[in-house]
């Protein structure tokens, strides 16, 4: 993932998370993608595959269930994407 890429799904989570008057949209889908990828989820090409996975990540982790990628799913996306990431390179070091 390009680090603006990066930058705008943080953005979009972040100011989730400090309660924005209107809700900010879901991330796009290729970097919601991205983001699995990272976690080693392969999905399939369809947006219903997607939802499914989605929803799938927010019932482990305790989120809302709606099959929607918007602040909070995504920040924590990023979050165990990045910690997955550390981890990578510590074991490559």
């Amino acid at each position: 993932m390009s680090a603006r890429g990066m930058l705008s799904t943080v953005g979009t989570a972040v100011g989730g998370l400090f309660g924005w008057s209107d809700a900010p949209p879901p991330a796009d889908p290729a970097t919601v993608r991205e983001l699995f990828a990272d976690l080693d989820v392969t999905i399939g090409a369809g947006d219903e595959e997607l939802a499914d996975v989605v929803r799938a990540f927010q019932d482990r982790v305790g989120l809302q269930i709606d099959g929607v990628a918007g602040p909070h799913t995504v920040h924590l996306l990023v979050r165990y994407a990045n910690q997955r990431r550390e981890r990578h390179l510590d074991l490559a070091a």
